[in-house]
């Protein structure tokens, strides 16, 4: 598999690829010298991370976009300092877990309420201040991340869940201190230290989830061989792979991982690309193939020459992208952030509503107290504020190892709604190599491999399929090519250059017709057949036909999606009859022939108009006005240009089951955050009236620890829904 981004298209368009190819060109040598940074961060600047999500990590002070406490920061800075944080944070949070339950046992003994509900009673003297003192340990020890969370979202004027769990612990203990020191009324010790106890469990348990929900990407990350064989001259040098830089000759042994991007310049062998690309089969590589770091080579050894240092990597650009997205926020996230900020007045505004009711109508405080901090803490919008982000981290991470990397998270979101989906044929439905199957000379005197020399003179600078076709065929007949001087590109047409002091054109039909250029007599094409005509001194010389074999998987991929009810339309710069042929054999709705490349956003618009929600797939180079007009762009064959402005998703295969996945997968990720979405609201709405006790007088009743159960099973439930991702 060939992950070089493949430009132009065939036929009509066929040689505009000439002049793209330098755009192509110019695009990834920016991309491979320019510095790939994380969004939101500059080198050399104090990271900052949230105490509760230590995944979140920026430059710069702000707010955690999960809970939205103040992010505080980091001691260490490097690649991998959110995953560090976040594996401090989870043992962290173990760590006062297990603390509070030790010393819960003890505080729920010498409670009154235990002692009368377990028919025990015992007591000794200092023994409520021996509950005091532990019951303190509880509050200021394993309640201080809820305490600092408190501050940081006050003064951020941001408040959120920890504003609430440190409010209830807060009056909890206030008031519980108030009763040994004088006031009237039973203490709130055994219910401070069990919500303080379920809390930090679920916190812990939360934790491990989102470090789950993340674990894809630290797969990526691992990719990454930390050594490399350096060749230097007659030694080999283990070094670093960050060291690395452009033209060094490295040497991959059977086994290992490509350490940097690079060009075979010796030896054969398989390479396993498939966390890179999602191909689960091996890929034949020899001297010239391009290799990807990160891949694992097979039982050959191979020489590679470094292409860039490891920071401009395509597995360093994959990974930047999907910490991009993961940070991003789509329409439906925004509207999760809106709901739980509405829900934190909510639950402030209901447990102040619940205290005032209560006591007014003559409950003691105790009772009211109780009451107000259960509400508040059964409303923390925690569910809520994770129930799209998790789904979040988890989508893009899977959807980076299987080859379908997301920029644009809206984007990938409405691929639910597509209805219609428009296909290149090059390298899409097509394999995208083409072989010359034919070579007609019609002027007498001129051998047919005469007539291959003029055109592969022109074509052997070009990456483009029907070029490499015709490079190869000069190859297997061991034809010399000659150098090409004067060049120049017909738009849209085909090339002209100066070879052996003559004037060679290679043309497409098109050409012919616009010249008026009558077809030789002995013309005689297959239909699913690319022909590009030779013109020697603006006289017809003869002509050159190409194959390119449909994909096995194209046919399933149309049949999935028109079982979907999504239509296929094929937009190509190809004649009619090609069109036609490849669109019966695939079984597609319609298609679009002899379309040059700026006429495509006029076919997408075409659609539009009809009432279509239109996904485009194309190289996201000359189809970037369609990508961009298109309700979805899908940049498809990019895997070594993943920097394609104009779409909201690359896939780095060019196979048509890819796009396919895609939007199964995007469907499948919108389906868990509504069902995330639905539990956090729904539970709120079953659980508030619980709290504030409106079923008191049929003697159901919730404990402050009872609501910090239902909120913790909560945010653990959609932690575990999101877990259930997959891709198809």
């Amino acid at each position: 598999m060939n992950l070089v981004l493949v430009n132009g298209k065939v036929d009509e368009q066929l040689h505009h690829h000439h002049e793209e190819n330098k755009k192509g060109e110019h695009s990834g040598h920016e991309l491979h010298n320019k510095p790939v940074e994380e969004k939101g961060t500059t080198p050399g600047f104090q990271k900052y991370t949230c105490p509760m999500h230590p995944q979140i990590v920026q430059d710069g002070p702000g707010k955690c976009p999960l809970c939205g406490m103040t992010l505080v920061p980091l001691k260490k800075s490097g690649t991998h300092d959110g995953h560090r944080a976040h594996s401090s944070g989870i043992a962290d949070f173990k760590r006062r877990f297990y603390v509070v339950l030790i010393l819960t046992i003890p505080i729920m003994l010498l409670s009154e309420m235990i002692q009368h509900w377990l028919n025990i009673h015992f007591s000794f003297p200092g023994s409520k201040y021996v509950l005091f003192f532990l019951s303190s340990i509880v509050f200021f020890y394993g309640g201080w991340p809820f305490l600092k969370g408190l501050v940081g979202e006050v003064r951020a004027k941001n408040p959120g869940m920890m504003t609430l769990v440190g409010f209830a612990i807060s009056v909890a203990y206030i008031y519980s201190v108030a009763t040994v020191f004088g006031l009237k009324g039973m203490d709130f010790f055994w219910e401070l230290a069990t919500l303080i106890l379920i809390m930090l469990l679920g916190h812990w348990i939360e934790m491990k989830s989102v470090a789950g929900a993340s674990r894809e990407l630290e797969l990526l990350v691992q990719l990454m061989p930390d050594d490399a064989h350096l060749i230097n001259g007659e030694q080999i040098m283990d070094v670093k792979t960050e060291t690395l830089k452009e033209n060094d000759i490295i040497l991959i042994k059977p086994g290992e991982k490509v350490a940097a991007d690079g060009v075979i310049t010796e030896g054969e062998s398989y390479l396993n690309e498939s966390m890179l690309t999602g191909e689960s089969k091996p890929v034949e590589k020899g001297k010239g193939d391009k290799v990807i770091a990160g891949a694992i080579n097979g039982n050959g050894a191979i020489k590679v020459s470094v292409l860039h240092g490891a920071k401009d990597s395509y597995l360093s650009q994959v990974i930047k992208l999907v910490q991009d997205a993961q940070k991003s926020k789509s329409k439906t996230q925004l509207i999760a952030d809106r709901a739980a900020k509405w829900l934190t007045l909510i639950a402030i505004v209901s447990g102040i509503t619940t205290f005032l009711v209560w006591y007014l109508s003559g409950k003691d405080l105790a009772f009211s107290i109780e009451r107000m901090v259960t509400v508040i803490v059964i409303c923390c919008p925690h569910a809520l504020g994770l129930a799209v982000p998790l789904v979040v981290a988890k989508s893009t991470a899977l959807s980076a190892k299987h080859g379908l990397l997301i920029k644009n998270r809206t984007a990938f979101e409405n691929a639910r709604k597509i209805t219609t989906l428009v296909f290149d044929k090059t390298g899409t439905l097509t394999v995208g190599k083409f072989e010359v199957s034919k070579i007609v000379s019609i002027v007498e005197g001129l051998p047919e491999n005469e007539l291959l020399k003029y055109a592969a003179a022109l074509e052997q600078n070009s990456e483009h399929p029907i070029a490499t076709g015709i490079i190869q065929k000069t190859k297997d007949l061991s034809v010399a090519i000659p150098s090409a001087g004067n060049f120049n590109a017909i738009t849209g047409k085909g090339v002209e250059a100066t070879v052996d002091n003559n004037d060679i054109k290679v043309v497409s039909p098109g050409y012919l017709k616009e010249k008026s250029i009558s077809l030789p007599a002995n013309y005689n094409t297959d239909a699913t057949e690319t022909v590009v005509f030779v013109l020697v001194n603006d006289k017809l010389a003869g002509y050159i036909s190409l194959s390119d074999s449909i994909r096995p998987e194209s046919a399933e991929a149309i049949k999935t999606l028109h079982n979907n009810n999504i239509k296929s339309v094929l937009l190509t710069g190809d004649n009619k009859q090609v069109a036609a042929s490849v669109a019966e054999k695939l079984g597609m709705s319609s298609f679009f022939a002899e379309v040059l490349p700026h006429q495509k956003l006029e076919k997408i618009k075409e659609l539009q108009e009809k009432g279509e929600y239109v996904a485009m797939t194309g190289d996201g180079v000359n189809d970037a006005p369609a990508l961009a007009q298109a309700n979805v762009g899908i940049a498809v064959g990019s895997g070594s240009d993943i920097a394609a402005e104009t779409a909201g998703i690359v896939l780095v295969n060019s196979n048509p089951k890819d796009v396919v996945s895609l939007i199964q997968f995007g469907k499948a990720t919108y389906r868990k955050m509504i069902q995330n979405l639905a539990w956090a609201t729904g539970y709120n709405i079953v659980a508030l009236p619980l709290a504030a006790g409106v079923l008191y007088k049929m003697g159901v009743l919730l404990s402050p620890a009872a609501g910090a159960v239902l909120m913790s099973v909560s945010t653990v439930v959609v932690a575990i829904n999101a877990s259930l991702l997959k891709v198809k």
